[in-house]
Order: C-alpha cells, then structure tokens, then sequence
C-alpha cells in the first residue's frame, strides 16, 4: 500500500484523535475567591490596666496585619470566615507539597489559635507561642510548621511578639478541632488549597 502525503497526514490526525487526553491537573482544583485580611475576633470583657489594654490592642492590630486569620478561620480560603470561629483554626488545609505533581500531596490544616485548651494553644505557654510565631516550631520544639510563614516573622521585635501573645491569650476560647496532618502519599478526607487559590474539589 502507498502512502500519499495526505493520508499519512489524515493517519497522523485518526491517531491524536485516538490517544488518550495528557492529565489536566486543573479539573481536579477550583478556582476560589481568598480572604487576604479577617477581622480578629474582640479581647474578652474585663478589666485591663491601661498599659495592658495597649498592649492586647496593640497584638490586635499587628495579627490582622499579619493576616493570621486568613489562615487560621474556617471559611477564609473560600471568602467566606466563620465569624463565630474567628482564629480557631481551618477545616481546609494547605498542601506543602505540589499537588500538581502528585496526586496525593502532604496537607496541613491550620491550627486553632485561640486559648481553648483542648483544641487550642490555651495550654501553651507563651515562650511556645512565640516560636511558633518566630520561627515555626511545633509545641514543645517539634519541627517547623509546614506552610507557617515563620521567615516572615522572623524579625518581629520582641515587644511586639509580646504583645501578639497577650492578644490571642485575650481573646474569647473556642473549642473546633482540626484534622490532623496528613503526610505526603495518603489521602486528604478534607479539602485543601495550593497558593490559597485553588482547593481541592470534594
């Protein structure tokens, strides 16, 4: 049989048609509309010293700036905070490794910030606090927190870690716990985002 530079094109064409599509990680990943601030949530009623009221005031202020909520409140990575979960962590994690890449990527979910005791960092002390902050260590020093942008707040001075600890050891407990870490190469049961843009569909 002869092949005509015709039907070898119409050959080359029948078989790219045949061929499966390559993988498009993106349909596996929606486009989502992130909360880059949250409003943090009020110190609780009492009464402060004027020089601690500045203080908490104070630790307000640079956690909105820093964006902690953005993170840490449920429905923040999808534009929509949980007002009455303000700081006590996320039910959508962040993939620290690339999703795009692999398929099952390691997630973390991150952790309740407020002084709740069994779900939050109301059993930590506030030297724990502070590294966590400043450079990313677990309770008790135990390894960075994937994702934490800790270089970030590296230079913080220490008056102003101060005061971010007197804030979050202020504000009102609330108990939600989060899913734990899932490590890369198992299944994430709950959503996650990659770049705080795209979370995984369900």
């Amino acid at each position: 049989m002869r092949f005509t530079p015709a039907l070898v094109t119409i050959l080359v064409l029948l078989a790219a048609c045949a061929a499966e599509a390559p993988y498009d990680p993106r349909l596996d990943y929606e486009e989502l509309e992130h909360m880059g601030i949250v409003t943090s949530p009020p110190p609780r009623g009492g009464q402060y010293a004027p020089i601690e009221r500045d203080t908490v005031n104070r630790g307000r202020y640079l956690v909105e700036l820093l964006g902690c909520g953005a993170c840490h409140t449920d429905g923040a990575f999808e534009g929509a905070p949980d007002m009455d979960r303000l700081l006590a962590g996320s039910q959508t994690g962040i993939a620290y490794t690339n999703p795009l890449e692999y398929a099952r990527p390691g997630v973390v979910y991150p952790a309740n910030i407020t002084p709740d005791e069994e779900t939050g960092i109301g059993l930590w002390s506030d030297i724990e606090i502070a590294n966590a902050i400043r450079s990313g260590t677990g309770r008790h020093a135990r390894g960075r927190i994937a994702t934490m942008p800790w270089p970030g707040y590296a230079k913080l001075e220490q008056d102003d870690l101060d005061a971010i600890v007197a804030y979050l050891r202020s504000i009102p407990a609330v108990s939600h716990a989060v899913p734990a870490e899932v490590l890369p190469g198992h299944e994430a049961r709950k959503p996650f985002v990659y770049f705080g843009v795209y979370r995984s569909r369900d």
